[in-house]
């Protein structure tokens, strides 16, 4: 009974908002229409006589007409462009019913048991979040087929996070959902949809009027009226979300808990996953295909590792919610790439320098090839800023004829010599610079294939296409001494494979590693500091005389 009452103090609350916003609406066209009322009357009074020929109102008539014509074509222009701009779109995954049909009956049937319309459609976000997202805008809608008519869409569509389908289990999973679809019920309320319509519109028209000088009015007018309602639409929202929650409650409210408690810690492996095994790959215009797959052995780990997590990884006797899909494969991947998109600004499609990697291919196509890579410019650069022979990008540097041996030894000598912070500021700022350079460079070859047009830019974090950008980007450019350190331990690692019978591995929650007789060890990071930061470098020849790595001997480059 109480559920029942405050489901509809929230619905109440909601609706009384979305009439505030409405009203807003009505009071700007009725403010707009103000001067043809007073064009409409004065012309009517002087056609029946009671403003006399000559009088100081009937010579005002033309200036208010020419007004009111002035502004119902400015008002007309602001409602052509609030109605015809395209909403912002959430970028997703697609999921037909064909493809989900498990999916699809238990969100409908999570609907019935909530007595709300079942949303319209699923799609999946790579993050750890879900919601419901309006799709009823003309631009939204996909065409009918041929000899078809299309129908417009009576609910919101269903976005759901990717992680939650592979590491959630069923249960885990519909208790998560029922608050988010049980916001469906106010979603089709009239007067709460129409205040939705109204703001998204005013949204989209700031969108569209940004950096156009001639829609510079309907800017200004769509975000005064943004501001009058913003308070009205925040609390509309809040009621919204008020009553869904109120009326969840009576479905799978114990379990939800846990499945809340499985929601931080799919953020915490989602995170650690994208940022230390994905983004490595990314800058190397590699991009992992089973990122979803990834999470749940990134998460298995972190349970392993973390009491607080102790006990998850039991679940996985369970039935995960991916089993849901009849492709788990074709999703994940679709999911991956997008992820590459969002957080790292690659294509929409693979392409030459943009290619899929596997996990099994990780440590071989992107570990060791990082490692040699980064070692190679390190040799680079260290000859460089020691005032040696210059050469291209690529090439042997070369001393007095002779070709220099890239070396561990060298690295030492230079960064723990008399001028070693000195060097080491030198390399780390021309790191810094190479990287640019790199960065800026862009390579010949074909267009993406469905990109807009170009050829990829190829650098050390990773391929631009087009100047596509990341919208969520997962770092902020690393600094110099960062750059460097990481340049270090790349060579560092290139020796222990190459002389110590080291191999690249993965660490599913800390990316790249080395691994010594199929240990790893973790420990490198911080001799490497104490070289770096305070140019000490016995730690490190300790480290390298226990792993057995030979300094002096030349390191193959990539």
């Amino acid at each position: 009974m109480a559920s029942t009452a405050g489901t509809e103090a929230g619905a109440h609350a909601a609706r009384t908002r979305a009439l505030a916003v409405l009203r807003v609406r009505s009071t700007a066209l009725a403010v707009a229409l103000l001067p043809a009322a007073a064009a409409v009357v004065l012309l009517a009074g002087s056609l029946t006589g009671r403003i006399p020929d000559g009088s100081a109102v009937a010579a005002a008539r033309p200036a208010v007409t020419a007004a009111a014509l002035v502004v119902l074509a400015l008002t007309a222009v602001v409602a052509a462009v609030v109605v015809r701009a395209r909403p912002a779109l959430s970028p997703t995954v697609p999921v037909p019913e064909e493809t989900a049909p498990d999916l699809y009956r238990l969100v409908r049937d999570l609907a019935d048991r909530l007595d709300v319309p079942a949303p319209s459609a699923i799609a999946l976000t790579p993050d750890c979040d879900s919601w419901l997202e309006d799709r009823t805008h003309p631009a939204h809608r996909a065409r009918p087929a041929p000899g078809g008519r299309q129908r417009r869409p009576a609910a919101p569509v269903l976005v759901i996070g990717s992680p939650f389908l592979w590491w959630m289990r069923v249960a885990e999973l519909r208790a998560l959902l029922a608050p988010v679809v049980a916001g469906t019920g106010p979603s089709a309320q009239p007067d709460i949809a129409a205040a939705r319509r109204f703001v998204r519109g005013l949204d989209a028209a700031v969108a569209v009027a940004a950096g156009r000088p001639l829609l510079a009015f309907v800017g200004w007018t769509a975000r005064l009226l943004l501001r009058s309602c913003r308070e009205h639409a925040a609390e509309m929202e809040r009621g919204v979300a008020a009553a869904a929650s109120e009326r969840a409650q009576a479905v799978d409210y114990g379990l939800r808990i846990v499945a809340q408690e499985q929601v931080g810690l799919a953020y915490a492996g989602w995170d650690r996953l994208l940022n230390r095994v994905a983004l490595p790959a990314w800058r190397m215009g590699r991009w992992p295909s089973r990122l979803d797959a990834g999470v749940v052995s990134a998460l298995t780990e972190l349970s392993r590792r973390d009491r607080l997590a102790e006990g998850f990884a039991s679940r996985l006797g369970e039935r995960p919610a991916c089993d849901l899909l009849e492709e788990p494969g074709v999703i994940d991947e679709a999911a991956s790439l997008l992820a590459a998109r969002l957080f790292h600004g690659g294509p929409e499609r693979p392409c030459p320098g943009w290619t899929p990697v596997s996990w099994s291919q990780y440590p071989e196509e992107v570990v060791d090839r990082k490692w040699r890579l980064e070692a190679a410019r390190l040799h680079r650069v260290l000859e460089d800023a020691l005032d040696l022979t210059a050469c291209p990008a690529g090439s042997v540097p070369v001393v007095d004829g002779t070709p220099a041996p890239p070396t561990v030894a060298r690295v030492l000598d230079r960064l723990t010599g008399p001028a070693g912070p000195g060097v080491g500021e030198r390399l780390g700022a021309r790191l810094s610079a190479e990287l640019a350079r790199e960065a800026g460079h862009r390579t010949d070859g074909a267009r993406p294939p469905g990109g807009p047009g170009g050829a990829a830019a190829h650098g050390a974090d990773g391929p631009r296409f087009d100047g596509l950008v990341p919208l969520f980007p997962l770092q902020p450019p690393r600094s110099e001494r960062e750059l460097l350190t990481d340049h270090v331990t790349a060579m560092i690692c290139c020796a222990a494979v190459d002389t110590a019978g080291a191999v690249p591995g993965l660490d599913w929650l800390d990316g790249p590693a080395l691994l010594v007789g199929g240990a790893r060890r973790a420990d490198l990071a911080r001799t490497v500091l104490s070289l770096v930061e305070d140019g000490d470098g016995e730690p490190l020849r300790a480290w390298l005389g226990e792993v057995g790595v030979r300094p002096e001997k030349p390191v193959r480059l990539g």
